[in-house]
């Protein structure tokens, strides 16, 4: 599956990819850091770059070359790009990637598990548990699949990932869109069959806050 680049909100850019070419677009760079790391996820983050390559080249090229780096809690940066927010998604063949100027982004793409645990539903789940845990399994496991998109995708647009426990963030299940905090989520259940959410700040950043203000 391959969708068209999403503006999830103004200036926010998706876009997911199922299938890859190979090798894609990368920078040398991008071919150093996955020489380093074992097959399958030198595999996993040569997909993710050439998504994410072939997104700022549509959108923000002045940065489509621009070195990934990574903050002490793993979210991705863009050297010399300090106003440009990005975020990359893995899970299996799909891969997501969002970007955006003057935002803190997230997303977050996850395929169905092949059950859910009635520990994990209602840990997730919160106050929507009960009627979750009513679905018919495929469902269930559809719809929860969509509920942790957009926690991870709101913990990744936060800075925190995984270690600021996602599964407390309170979503009500089956909506397109919401807010969390200072955040703003959308699920992209209209234009994905893979569940796949993107969050982003409610308000652009000043700026001043994304030093130095005269780069992209």
């Amino acid at each position: 599956m391959t969708l068209p680049d999403l503006e999830a909100a103004p200036g926010v850019w998706v876009a997911l990819r199922t299938k890859h070419p190979t090798p894609g677009r990368v920078t040398a760079a991008d071919l150093a850091a996955a020489q380093r790391l074992p097959p399958w996820r030198a595999r996993e983050l040569l997909r993710g770059r050439h998504v994410l390559r072939d997104l700022l080249s549509t959108h923000f090229p002045q940065a489509a070359e621009a070195p990934v780096r990574y903050r002490p809690g793993g979210q991705p940066v863009l050297e010399g790009h300090p106003r440009l927010g990005i975020s990359i998604s893995h899970d299996r063949d799909a891969t997501a990637v969002c970007a955006a100027l003057d935002r803190r982004v997230g997303v977050d793409v996850q395929y169905p598990p092949a059950r859910v645990r009635p520990s994990l539903l209602y840990r997730c789940g919160h106050d929507c548990a009960e009627e979750l845990s009513r679905l018919p399994p495929v469902r269930r496991s559809t719809e929860f699949a969509w509920l942790w998109s957009v926690q991870e995708a709101c913990a990744k647009a936060e800075g925190s990932g995984l270690s600021g426990r996602p599964w407390r963030i309170p979503i009500p299940p089956r909506q397109r869109t919401g807010t969390w905090e200072r955040y703003t989520w959308t699920s992209l259940r209209d234009h994905s069959c893979v569940p796949c959410s993107v969050a982003h700040d409610t308000e652009a950043l000043a700026p001043s806050l994304c030093r130095p203000a005269e780069q992209l």
